[in-house]
């Protein structure tokens, strides 16, 4: 597996894919004046469900929000259920 993460402007789209095809993938907006990252929407294709490919994918945006010291609105409510049963990431993880 291996991610691809295409950034444009403000926004951009981290993609799983693995040999062949894409996995999933999580869409996302950057607040750079607010130090903040939202995670607008997760999506694994249905042959892949089932398998902690979103949770990933998740983990990745994670890693890319703290690489650059921001915060993270999960806005999509599967990445909020996600992060909010993680332990490590009280850092970051910003509530409504």
């Amino acid at each position: 597996m291996n991610y691809e993460n295409h950034k444009s402007g403000n926004g951009g789209v981290i993609t799983l894919k693995n040999d062949s095809e894409e996995v999933g993938r999580l869409t996302y907006t950057i607040f750079p004046e607010e130090n903040k990252l939202i995670i607008s929407f997760v999506l694994v294709h249905p042959q892949f469900e089932g398998r902690g490919m979103g949770k990933f994918l998740v983990e990745h945006a994670i890693a890319f929000a703290r690489e650059n010291n921001w915060k993270i609105y999960p806005h999509c409510s599967y990445a909020r259920s996600v992060m909010n049963r993680m332990n490590d990431v009280g850092d970051i993880l910003l509530q409504r």
